[in-house]
């Protein structure tokens, strides 16, 4: 099968299980919770550079983030590729109790020839197996875009760290830059969907992340 016919297909597949909307609410909240936790990851390591400037280098900063970063794609991936076979296989099966209330409907009506009966019988499974393929794909793509979400949201901070051997303030700025960065596209993405308030979205996502590290820093100077 040629790859333009394999990607119609796939349209096809994602147009009938409507995976087109729950795609990118899953792309949002995922990597929206992902920057927020790798937020607080930052900031809880930014008190304790401003404490003791020598106590930490990057790598310690990429190894918690990154590490808290799989944790949270692979409960994302597993989590979500299990509640959405459930859910999808609990629709196949409803739907294929309509086709059959609805195909033996139409039955009664047609004149009893055996004939009109197997077309009938060949026609819904043949539908049956199309629902059957599309929720598969929506099942495994639904899950890779939850496991895959929180990751790249918390790993686009984390690029900062990368860089240098030792820890500056400046590798913490970046980072915040980044964060801040993601969470205007992330607002900007849902005032699209939206159709409007953009700025609006953009501001509350910000918000978010202000909080986060205000809230961070507050409970650093309590423990502290």
């Amino acid at each position: 099968m040629s790859p333009m016919k394999i990607i119609d297909k796939w349209k096809q597949y994602s147009k009938m299980s409507d995976l087109g909307e729950i795609a990118r609410r899953k792309f949002f909240n995922n990597c929206f919770d992902g920057a927020l936790t790798c937020a607080g990851i930052i900031s809880g390591m930014f008190i304790l550079f401003l404490a003791n400037p020598n106590l930490l280098v990057p790598s310690n900063v990429i190894i918690t983030g990154f590490a808290t970063a799989l944790a949270i794609g692979i409960s994302g991936l597993w989590g979500a590729f299990l509640s959405e076979e459930a859910e999808r296989k609990k629709k196949i099966r409803d739907l294929k109790k309509d086709m059959v209330i609805n195909d033996e409907d139409g039955e009664e009506k047609e004149i009893e020839t055996g004939k009109v009966k197997k077309i009938s019988q060949k026609k819904r499974k043949s539908q049956e197996t199309i629902i059957t393929k599309s929720e598969n794909f929506a099942t495994i793509v639904a899950s890779l875009v939850d496991g895959g979400a929180p990751v790249l949201g918390a790993t686009l901070p984390l690029i900062p760290f990368f860089f240098g051997e030792s820890l500056t303030i400046m590798h913490f700025v970046s980072s915040y830059i980044i964060l801040v960065g993601l969470l205007v596209y992330l607002g900007i993405f849902l005032g699209q969907i939206s159709g409007g308030g953009r700025l609006r979205y953009a501001l509350h996502l910000v918000a978010a992340g202000v909080v986060t590290l205000i809230v961070t820093l507050l409970l650093g100077q309590v423990t502290g």
